[in-house]
């Protein structure tokens, strides 16, 4: 029998209604969201102190928005799963409110006791993902950006392989980018996977991993091989806290590497955007695809010149409540948050502006996240280094910049984190500014604590 920990979900299921077919050719579905925890979201520091990292507004809505309004368009699909070690807050509570309020459909937080892996925590909460009897589910990390193209790898699943199979959403990168990835080679004729290795020393391939996957409840029996071999080698250490360590269980190591040949594993390659959003820099690189992607999805949330607006340069977001002065000039990809303030003459570019801030007369923000009620001053200049991938490579990804290289801070977006305050006529570069500090004078190249 599976231990529960007092942390775990098992009273969630109390008051939510069963799913029941309606006729046999309605297949139910459901999906799950990986949202990690506290100790993940690290690189996305000083933000993801003031808000859980998948929470963050990109393009305007919650990241998680993205992933949730993805699966309630998908016919069939009756609930969507979020699991995690976040304790239950009141951000999240309110999120999960509202969506459920907007998408019709319910929307549940599973609370792991630990991090159990990308596989773990799913084999956690087998039980809640398999009540009701779904077909099939999905699982997507809550850190990528992508059009979600769930409804195609439905229709490829039913097109390939036996009816067990699973799909993993697959894209191309560059030779040299793909060792970031899991990568995964193929038979081109049939799509089955043949060979999966995460993360490899030396070039294995150009496909990789897209964190998004097409599962039935077969997955478990997988899950469940690896989670009995976890405990048979526990036995043999010494006791340790080895129910937590048999149960952590990654999908991509574990799961796809030994399943990888046995004609159960295929992979549905994209050809729309995708990317991570591992640290604060990707957030605004993410941002952009979103905007773009508002184009045909939410053509209502991307801002136009009006008679007596500010002046719009490409894709803007500007949420309803921000107050701009018409002299101001916004874009490309620019998103701004509720209750903002932007005074006559300013500039803003390349930059997410987030709820409350202000920024005074001709300042100018470019390639920056300016944080909370952070206030920028009269003629300041808040500027970053994009970290965009090669435009001229169209498998560019975007990197995972480490924070320093050779002993110093890469050169990246600035970052102010809540409450900063910027004096007027000062210039910030390529710097990140830790939340509630009030600056005096210019810096460079600095975090400044």
């Amino acid at each position: 029998m599976r231990k529960q920990s007092p942390n775990s979900c098992s009273s969630v299921q109390a008051g939510v209604a069963a799913v029941t077919y309606h006729s046999s050719s309605v297949k139910m579905l459901k999906a799950v969201i990986l949202i990690g925890g506290p100790q993940k979201g690290t690189r996305f520091r000083p933000l993801s102190f003031e808000v859980p990292k998948p929470l963050f507004p990109v393009a305007g809505v919650p990241m998680l928005q993205h992933h949730i309004e993805a699966c309630a368009k998908v016919p069939n699909m009756k609930e969507i799963l979020l699991i995690g070690f976040y304790q239950p807050n009141e951000e999240l509570t309110r999120f999960l409110f509202n969506a459920q309020q907007e998408f019709k459909i319910s929307i549940r937080y599973l609370q792991e006791y630990a991090a159990l892996g990308t596989g773990g925590g799913i084999y956690h909460f087998r039980d809640q993902i398999v009540s009701g009897s779904p077909e099939a589910f999905f699982v997507l990390n809550a850190d990528v950006c992508s059009a979600f193209p769930l409804r195609e790898m439905l229709s490829f699943q039913k097109e390939h392989g036996e009816p067990n199979s699973f799909v993993i959403l697959g894209t191309t990168a560059n030779r040299k980018q793909s060792l970031n990835y899991g990568c995964i080679v193929e038979n081109e004729k049939t799509n089955e996977v043949l060979h999966y290795v995460e993360k490899p020393s030396t070039f294995v391939s150009d496909i990789i991993n897209c964190g998004i996957y097409l599962f039935n409840p077969d997955i478990f029996q997988h899950i469940g091989t690896v989670f009995q071999k976890n405990q048979q080698d526990m036995l043999l250490e010494e006791p340790t806290n080895g129910w937590h360590r048999a149960e952590a269980i990654r999908l991509e190591q574990d799961i796809f590497t030994a399943m990888a040949g046995q004609g159960k594993l295929y992979v549905y390659k994209t050809l729309s955007f995708w990317s991570q959003i591992k640290s604060a820099g990707s957030a605004i690189y993410a941002s952009r695809l979103y905007l773009n992607q508002y184009h045909t999805t939410h053509p209502e949330r991307l801002a136009s010149n009006k008679e007596g607006g500010p002046n719009i340069s490409g894709n803007v977001y500007i949420h309803p409540t921000a107050n701009i002065d018409p002299t101001a000039m916004l874009g490309p990809n620019v998103s701004i948050g509720t209750g903002v303030s932007i005074g006559a003459g300013v500039r803003v570019r390349e930059s997410i502006i987030l709820h409350g801030a202000n920024l005074q007369d001709h300042c100018c923000v470019l390639n920056s996240i300016v944080g909370w009620d952070s206030t920028v001053g009269k003629w300041a200049r808040v500027e970053g280094t994009p970290s965009d991938p090669n435009p001229n490579d169209p498998y560019a990804k975007i990197d995972s910049e480490t924070l320093f290289r050779d002993g110093k801070l890469t050169p990246s977006i600035t970052i102010l984190g809540c409450n900063v305050t910027i004096p007027s006529e000062v210039i910030i570069l390529n710097s990140i500014v830790l939340p509630h500090k009030d600056l005096n004078r210019s810096f460079k190249n600095q975090i400044i604590l």
